[in-house]
């Protein structure tokens, strides 16, 4: 592997293992309107996709509906994840040992209003250069636009990034913005996780040194 200039993190189920949490808010939001929802669905079908995806594919509904609905589950999850348990002290010092050396980012389908008070509890919103949320584009993974986003405000080569995810649609992501990806187990099983670089069991500080060195 070549020198790596930056490093991108995915947010929900990445730096934040939250997707249980999640899980639990889609589950509890599903069924008030009728339509329960699987662990299994969640994780064979939904999970990695945007916030209007997820929720539209899953009860039907678009415009106002699906914007309250959206934001419904936004007020959720900030209500339940913002004092940064979600974020694990080895990621936290992952995080800062990358800091110190090359520019960190997110790249998520979260919306920022979700993601600041995550990090910020956790203690790492000063060590990221750079957050791409829901809010910053147009078209959400699978699609490449947000990390083609970050990399244009790290002013990096795609080829001189790295990438960490933990669903297939995020590996997609980043592969075709043209970024070297690790797929972090625990989401997906491995077979869904084929187009990426290399699959990790965890992120610490070991695998960052490994990639952007002592």
């Amino acid at each position: 592997m070549g020198p790596v200039e930056a490093l991108v993190f995915d947010f929900n189920g990445t730096l934040s293992h939250d997707e249980p949490v999640l899980l639990s808010i889609y589950q509890r939001l599903f069924a008030r309107h009728g339509r329960p929802l699987s662990a299994e669905d969640y994780y064979g079908r939904l999970a990695g996709h945007t916030e209007q995806a997820i929720i539209g594919t899953w009860l039907d509904v678009e415009g106002p509906v699906l914007a309250a609905l959206v934001q419904e589950r936004i007020d959720t999850y900030v209500a339940e994840a913002s004092d940064g348990a979600t974020i694990t002290e080895p990621l936290r010092e992952a995080v800062r040992y990358a800091a110190a050396r090359v520019p960190v980012a997110i790249v998520s389908g979260a919306f920022r209003a979700e993601i600041q008070p995550v990090v910020e509890a956790a203690g790492i919103a000063g060590e990221i250069a750079t957050v791409v949320t829901a809010d910053d584009v147009v078209h959400g993974k699978p699609h490449p636009e947000g990390y083609l986003l970050a990399l244009e405000r790290l002013d990096v080569a795609a080829s001189y990034a790295v990438a960490f995810e933990d669903t297939e649609a995020g590996v997609a992501s980043a592969k075709d913005a043209g970024l070297r990806c690790f797929a972090v187990r625990g989401t997906l099983p491995d077979e869904r996780l084929g187009r990426a670089d290399g699959l990790v069991d965890a992120i610490d500080v070991g695998l960052v040194r490994r990639l952007v060195g002592s």
